[in-house]
Parts: structure tokens; C-alpha cells; sequence
């Protein structure tokens, strides 16, 4: 099976402070990727530089076999202007702890913008295409409903909807679940364990265990900046090598 992710020694710092300390990560094409680790590990900052929300400052990532945010020339990489950025960020499919839906859009509006305006679809078929989304997680019957209207769960669903619109090859999620109600965390995750049954490509920060056991093909366990242990769910969450894994498990199982 092909790589899809490819992260070499990324580094990056906020000042003085070192968030990410070499990072190595691979990430196969049609697998599911789970990022486990308290608060502070470096987690969300290692998502948000595979689509260069963040620049690195050493390393570098690619994705299917394109580098993120830079072109090589030679020994040297040269930061790609903002527009190839977005180009390349329309591939890499990205949801929010906070939903980050456009307020002043409906639903339907919400999923059609992008690729009307990024992809240059005609209205009509990205129309089409957003309402097949819509029923696929569950809120067909809510695409001229305001975010405002809708429950946080409907909200994050939305939020994937509007993802899968723009028809990416690698689908990040930011703690997808941390931001809702107890009762409304299950009907999300199963829109997403429905995404991985079907061979969507995927890297899922979350402290949802029970999802990782489930539907992780590998989980990486990260630590003060480094990825200290990774492997199936059965090794990483039941037999843990490391004592850091075991402590950070013994808390949140």
C-alpha cells in the first residue's frame, strides 16, 4: 500500500518554546492514523503543519507524493506562493473542534462555497454533490437550516460534510468531538468510523480510546513534542511499552 503521508523530522517552535521535536510519521493510503496524548503534546500543532496551517522549521511533509507548502530546488526548499498553498490544502480535507462553520451561510451554502470557489464547479453540481453529502451524514433534511439552528453534533457533522465536498485524498480531524455534549459525541464518530469503512485516508486527534480500539489501524501516542510509541491499537492501548503510555492510559481508560 502506498504512503500518502510522509513526515520527515519536522520541527517547530512557538518562540522559545519547542512544540514539535522531530517528528517521523508515515501514514498509509486507505488507513486510519489515531494521535493520542495529554494536552500540550504537540497533537494539534502536528495536524495543522500537514496542511501548513503552520510552516515547519525543519523537515518536511508530503502527501501524496507532493510537498506541502515548499518546492525543492536543489538542496534548498522555497516556500510555494499562498495560492498553490490553498491549491493544495482543497486536498487535504481539515475539521475543526469548533465546527468553524460560516455563520451567514446555510447548510447547503456551507458545503457549496468551496467548490464552486476553489474547484471552479457550476453551482448545480456542487449543489448536487452537497446534498448526497448531507444525507450521507445524516442531515439531508437540514440544508436550508443556519448553523445557529442546529445541535453541536449536527454542526460538526456539517463541518465533515463540508470536507468530504471538496473531494480530498486525506481527511485531518481535530479532536472532532471535544467540543460536544456527552450524548452528542456517538453520532459523530459514527459518521467517521462510516468514513473509514469506506477507505477514506485518515489522521484523527481525539481521546475518544474506544473509537482508537475500533477503528485505528495504527495509534501513535505523543509526548512533550516526540511520538514516543506507535502501532496497532492492540499494542499501543492494551500491551504499552513505554511508561509514559502506560501512565497517560491508567488516567483516561
Amino acid at each position: 500500500m502506498s504512503v500518502m503521508v510522509d513526515i520527515r523530522s519536522v520541527h517547530k517552535s512557538f518562540g522559545p518554546l519547542d512544540v514539535l521535536k522531530g517528528i517521523d510519521l508515515q501514514v498509509r493510503a486507505g488507513e486510519v492514523t489515531v494521535v493520542l496524548g495529554p494536552s500540550g503534546s504537540g497533537k494539534s500543532t502536528l495536524l495543522r503543519t500537514i496542511n501548513h496551517l503552520e510552516k515547519v522549521d525543519r523537515g518536511a511533509i508530503s502527501v501524496d507524493g507532493d510537498l506541502i507548502g515548499y518546492r525543492r530546488s536543489g538542496d534548498k526548499l522555497y516556500e510555494l506562493p499562498e495560492r498553490e498553498v490553498l491549491k493544495q490544502r482543497t486536498r487535504i480535507g481539515f475539521v475543526f473542534q469548533n465546527f468553524n462553520l460560516f455563520p451567514h451561510l446555510t447548510v447547503l451554502e456551507n458545503l457549496v462555497e468551496a467548490p464552486v470557489a476553489a474547484l471552479k464547479r457550476p453551482r448545480e453540481q456542487a449543489e448536487a454533490t452537497a446534498r448526497r453529502l448531507l444525507e450521507r451524514v445524516g442531515l439531508g433534511d437540514r440544508a436550508d437550516a443556519w448553523p445557529r439552528q442546529l445541535s453541536g453534533g449536527q454542526q460538526q457533522r456539517v463541518a465533515i460534510a463540508r470536507a468530504l465536498a471538496l473531494e480530498p485524498k486525506l481527511l485531518l480531524f481535530d479532536e472532532p468531538t471535544s467540543a460536544l455534549d456527552p450524548e452528542l459525541v456517538g453520532e459523530v464518530l459514527d459518521v467517521i468510523k462510516d468514513l473509514a469503512h469506506q477507505g477514506i485516508t485518515m489522521i484523527v486527534v481525539t481521546h475518544e480510546i474506544g473509537f482508537a480500539r475500533e477503528v485505528a489501524d495504527t495509534v501513535v501516542f505523543m509526548d512533550d513534542g516526540r511520538i514516543v510509541e506507535q502501532g496497532p491499537p492492540a499494542e499501543v492501548l492494551d500491551r504499552p511499552r513505554h511508561e509514559r503510555t502506560r501512565a497517560f492510559l491508567s488516567k483516561v481508560l
